[in-house]
């Protein structure tokens, strides 16, 4: 099998699966069929993540450690400066208790439970 690389067609056709998702976010009773772009995103997604594992199992260098450890420091920045600026949003926003449930959403969303 062919070693993976950048695949910016790829990275494209993830960009037009999530204009459907913003616009039924803003305007549900216009586009109220635009949560399908989450199916495509992660059908897409799904193939580039296989690609990955297959390729690293045809080199017989594949590893869930190391598979891990690279979404791990892919991911982790953006969550945690995403709930971090929510967090502080919320401080100056919400009601006390909703800011206390916030916080517990927070939690859940950190330890992805």
């Amino acid at each position: 099998m062919k070693s993976s690389t950048y695949r910016p067609d790829i990275d494209g056709l993830r960009a037009l699966a999530i204009i459907p998702v913003v616009l039924f976010h803003a305007f549900p009773e216009i586009f109220p069929g635009g949560f399908i772009g989450v199916d495509i995103f992660f059908v897409i997604s799904g193939f580039l993540i296989s690609s990955i594992i297959l390729d690293g199992v045809s080199n017989q260098n594949f590893s869930f450690k190391d598979f891990y450890a690279r979404r791990t420091r892919r991911i982790f920045p953006a969550l945690i400066l995403m709930l971090t600026a929510v967090y502080a949003a919320g401080y100056y926003i919400l009601l006390p208790n909703e800011f206390t449930r916030l916080g517990k959403n927070i939690a859940a969303a950190a330890t992805f439970t």
